[in-house]
C-alpha cells in the first residue's frame, strides 16, 4: 500500500546496535591507547628553550615536558588505567570509569594547553645557573611538543566520551561468570545410546567419552 513506511524489526534493531557497539569498541581502544602513548611521549620531549644570563654570557637552557609539569603524564597513565578497568565492571561502575576516562583526557588536554606557554621551569633553572633567585630566562620559546600532548589527552577524550555513549554494548573482560559472580555450570553432555553408532561417533567428535556415558 501506498504511504506505508516499513518499520525495522527488533533484529535489524539488534544487528545495528552490536554493530555500532563493536565499532565504537575498535575506535575507543584505538584512540585511548593512542592517546596515552602520544602524551606519554611528548612530555619527554623537549617543550620550551631560552637563555640565562650568567657571569661568562649567555647560557643556553631547556624544558623538557616533564620538567614544565608532571600532570600530562600521570593522567595518561590513568586514563589508560581507566580504558583497561573498563572491561572489567558493569552497569554503573562502567560509567564511572568510562566518566574518569573523559576526564583523564580533559585534564592532559588542559594540563599541556597551560604548559606550552610556562616559562616556570625555565626561570628556576635560570635562577640555579646563575645563583641568582630572581633571575628569569630570556629569549624564551616553545615547541610544538605541549600540542602534540594536547593532541594525545583529545584521543583520551574521545575514548571516554565513547565508552559513556556505547559501554553498555561492549563486552565484559569476564563472560564465562554470572550476575552473581559464580561460574556458569558446564552442560551436561548428550545421552549416547551404545546401540546406534552415529551416537557414538558424535560424542566423539563433541571430545566426549561414550564408554563413560
Amino acid at each position: 500500500m501506498e504511504g506505508v513506511t516499513a518499520v525495522p524489526t527488533p533484529r535489524s534493531e539488534a544487528a545495528g546496535s552490536a554493530r555500532g557497539g563493536r565499532l565504537s569498541l575498535a575506535v575507543a581502544l584505538l584512540s585511548g591507547a593512542l592517546g596515552a602513548a602520544v602524551a606519554l611521549l611528548a612530555t619527554r620531549q623537549q617543550w620550551s628553550e631560552g637563555t640565562a644570563t650568567v657571569a661568562g654570557g649567555a647560557f643556553p637552557l631547556t624544558a623538557k615536558g616533564s620538567d614544565v609539569t608532571g600532570v600530562p603524564a600521570a593522567l595518561a597513565v590513568v586514563g589508560l588505567a581507566a580504558l583497561v578497568a573498563v572491561f572489567a565492571v558493569r552497569r554503573a561502575g562502567r560509567l564511572a570509569v568510562a566518566a574518569l576516562l573523559a576526564l583523564s583526557g580533559a585534564g592532559t588536554v588542559a594540563a599541556a594547553l597551560f604548559g606550552a606557554s610556562d616559562s616556570g621551569a625555565l626561570d628556576e633553572k635560570a635562577a640555579q645557573a646563575s645563583g641568582d633567585t630572581s633571575a628569569t630566562v630570556a629569549a624564551l620559546s616553545h615547541t610544538a611538543w605541549p600540542y602534540v600532548a594536547a593532541v594525545g589527552g583529545v584521543l583520551l577524550l574521545l575514548a571516554g566520551l565513547l565508552a559513556l555513549r556505547y559501554g553498555r554494548l561492549w563486552p565484559a573482560m569476564s563472560g564465562r561468570y554470572e550476575r552473581g559472580g559464580t561460574p556458569r555450570p558446564r552442560r551436561r553432555p548428550a545421552s549416547v545410546d551404545p546401540d546406534r553408532p552415529e551416537d557414538l561417533w558424535k560424542a566423539l567428535d563433541r571430545g566426549e567419552d561414550p564408554t563413560n556415558a
